[in-house]
């Protein structure tokens, strides 16, 4: 698949090499580079927002400079490149069909069979005098170094988790330290994955709110207008609280959160909005039509909340893939049970009201 922007953006020349011309890339972001980044953390284009997996020159490299592998999704891609401005490296990128070094790696699509197609294909034996590569430690689970060297001749280094880290691994001589090997999953990191997390749970929902509003049209014993406005904008209300208690409460404040578990915070914060949600309402003065109606608000907001927060157990460093699958055996029949739950009880408030 072509990449999505016009690879002129961040090419900037080319080398020539004994295996031919390779493009030579920024190493400074352009605006189009950091629009691109803020747009696909809204999950818009995001699976097209990629690179041409192959050989690129990061500054002026020769048969000396070292070279690292990466992922062809350009968000991995760009970072990478900024931050290893005034370095003279060979940037390797691999075919990950557009996913990131981690996931990639779980995928098998960053693996020991397709590092050393491209180590091959490009030719790399007759551009580098020397016999290494680095790859990213998030990788490790996708490929074999012993493998890599037996297949290509070249010796699979595992770098830094961060690639800030790049250049302080260089000055070590290829060594890393072991702050270097931890992958941590502070504040920040958790806050970029809230706009994807929240968009895409959204446009789900937004199919949701239809059936709601229509039901809530043609059951309520009062006027069209007034039942969608009352049991169905409730409803909806209560939909997307739920999604923001999973999808944004819930991984802000992860470690404050109480229980082990990520479908247990997830009940824990869906309880305490949904809570807050139903006092307001209280506080404000506006009638749920009853106890039923707002046990089943509660209900659903509980069941949502939960569901999302559970899924940020693929992007957190505190799960292993045998507790995720474990957590899912009970966790989702709970969910789907509370989200049922709370729908029926909601329809039942609607229907005898």
């Amino acid at each position: 698949m072509e990449p999505r922007d016009d690879p002129q953006q961040f090419i900037i020349g080319w080398k020539l090499t004994s295996a031919g011309k390779i493009p030579c890339v920024r190493d400074v972001l352009l605006r189009e580079d950091v629009f691109g980044m803020i747009r696909v953390r809204f999950g818009i284009g995001r699976m097209e927002y990629r690179v041409p997996p192959g050989l690129y020159a990061l500054g002026d490299p020769d048969e000396s400079s070292e070279v690292l592998a990466t992922a062809n999704y350009k968000l991995t891609f760009d970072i990478l490149r900024s931050h290893l401005s005034k370095k003279n490296v060979w940037v390797l990128v691999l075919d990950t069909d557009g996913i990131n070094v981690w996931c990639a790696a779980g995928k098998g699509t960053f693996s020991t069979t397709e590092l050393a197609y491209r180590i091959k294909s490009c030719n790399l034996e007759t551009i580098v005098s020397h016999r290494r590569i680095i790859i990213p430690q998030l990788a490790a689970s996708g490929v074999c170094a012993r493998e890599i060297r037996s297949l290509t001749g070249f010796r699979a280094i595992f770098g830094p988790i961060d690639s800030a880290d790049i250049p302080r691994f260089f000055e070590l001589g290829l060594k890393a330290t072991p702050d270097m090997r931890r992958k941590t999953f502070g504040i920040t990191e958790r806050m970029v994955l809230i706009p994807i997390e929240l968009v895409e749970a959204s446009k789900r929902g937004v199919f949701i709110v239809p059936a709601f509003l229509l039901f809530a049209c043609l059951a309520g014993q009062d006027g069209c207008l007034s039942n969608m406005l009352s049991h169905g904008l409730f409803a909806v209300l209560a939909l997307f609280i739920g999604i923001a208690s999973g999808g944004a409460v819930t991984p802000l404040l992860l470690p404050w959160v109480p229980g082990r578990s990520f479908t247990t915070k997830g009940l824990v914060a869906g309880a305490v909005t949904g809570a807050a949600f139903l006092l307001s309402l209280a506080l404000l003065g506006i009638p749920l039509m009853g106890i039923m109606a707002s046990v089943g608000l509660f209900f659903m907001i509980l069941g949502v909340s939960s569901f999302l927060a559970m899924n940020f157990t693929g992007a957190s460093t505190f799960t292993s893939l045998s507790g995720v699958r474990k957590e899912m055996r009970w966790g989702v029949p709970l969910e789907i049970v509370l989200a049922s739950l709370g729908v029926g009880f909601w329809m039942w408030s609607v229907w005898f009201s």
